[in-house]
């Protein structure tokens, strides 16, 4: 995933749809009275994140602790480890 930060509090991705998708958020937007969909995207995401209890940050992310086993943490860390030094 290619990600570049603005000078806005906001961030610019790219993210992968079907032409399906792609063709339902542009007629969603249309009816909205919007030019593309990046607001129904962020609106997405944020009801996603809000389902999971992940909207509030840190405390969020500290609700997360121990749902891992040592193992599992170790393995992910390993991986995104590996993923942040293929970025480079």
């Amino acid at each position: 995933m290619h990600a570049r930060a603005c000078h806005s509090p906001r961030m610019r991705t790219t993210i992968e749809l079907s032409e399906d998708h792609r063709a339902a958020l542009l007629r969603l937007a249309a009816e909205r009275g919007e030019k593309g969909f990046s607001g129904l995207v962020r609106e997405a995401v944020e009801g996603y994140l809000s389902n999971l209890g992940l909207r509030d940050g840190e405390a969020g992310a500290l609700r997360l602790k121990g749902i891992l086993s040592e193992e599992d943490a170790n393995d992910l860390q390993a991986r995104v480890t590996a993923l942040r030094e293929s970025w480079r």
